[in-house]
């Protein structure tokens, strides 16, 4: 690593150690054409960050991801979330293993023919709740979002920016310890974009680990977060309270 990229330094100590709910260590990822997709990535996140990745295309953020969500395994090194070893983790243990994640995407992926409430109740049956705590939940989560008013509408009968407070409630309705949004404000205006980064930076604040990835320059420069830059597959700056790089 160049000696002029700015690097945040961590101490290693065992309190540290105790509190981190990612951890990465000497992490490389590989495809089938051999092409690597992230390489010795080293990278420690606490219970209740809030991070941002940002990078170009094809820098490895998506990957990491999917390592994170166990979708892809890695070709070497070590990834541990919320204490599960993720290239030892059991296939049956997995579903087990994500209920605890929520993520939301750039195109929202809602259930087109439900209305909002379904559309996050879906979310509580996969882990078996009872009716009466999704009767409970759902409406709890549709308040936190703003969307008190709106459970009875189909997707198409809301904006953009509603459309992604319905993902992000379903994200949330299960109580999970890490939230990651994929590219959360890729398809809003600027107004709906910086509400929805408030709305992650108040989950974040009542106990949430948020992971952001993102290309949005203006949104990540104004929340002065911990933001860590990937360029093909290589960390190339980690800077609490940080700003977007731009690449050469």
């Amino acid at each position: 690593m160049d000696a002029s990229v700015r690097k945040r330094r961590r101490k290693a100590t065992a309190e540290n150690r105790n509190d981190e709910i990612i951890s990465l260590t000497n992490v490389s990822k590989a495809y089938s054409t051999g092409a690597p997709a992230l390489k010795e990535v080293n990278l420690h996140i606490s219970k209740g960050e809030f991070v941002f990745i940002v990078g170009d295309s094809g820098s490895g953020k998506s990957t990491l991801i999917k390592l994170l969500m166990r979708e892809l395994t890695i070709t070497s090194g070590e990834i541990k979330v919320m204490g599960y070893d993720l290239s030892r983790i059991k296939h049956r243990k997995i579903p087990k293993f994500r209920r605890n994640i929520g993520i939301v995407f750039q195109d929202f992926r809602l259930l087109k023919d439900r209305n909002v409430y379904e559309n996050v109740a879906f979310a509580q049956r996969i882990i078996q709740k009872s009716n009466k705590e999704i009767r409970r939940n759902v409406p709890s989560i549709l308040a936190v979002v703003g969307l008190a008013g709106k459970y009875k509408a189909k997707p198409r009968q809301l904006s953009g920016g509603e459309q992604q407070r319905v993902a992000l409630a379903r994200a949330l309705v299960n109580e999970p310890a890490i939230l990651l949004a994929d590219e959360p404000t890729g398809n809003l205006d600027p107004k709906n974009s910086l509400e929805i980064m408030r709305l992650l930076e108040q989950i974040n604040e009542n106990g949430t680990t948020v992971l952001v990835v993102t290309h949005n320059k203006e949104i990540v420069n104004a929340m002065q977060k911990r933001v860590v830059t990937l360029k093909r597959g290589v960390i190339v700056s980690d800077e609490e309270k940080g700003g977007y790089i731009d690449e050469d």
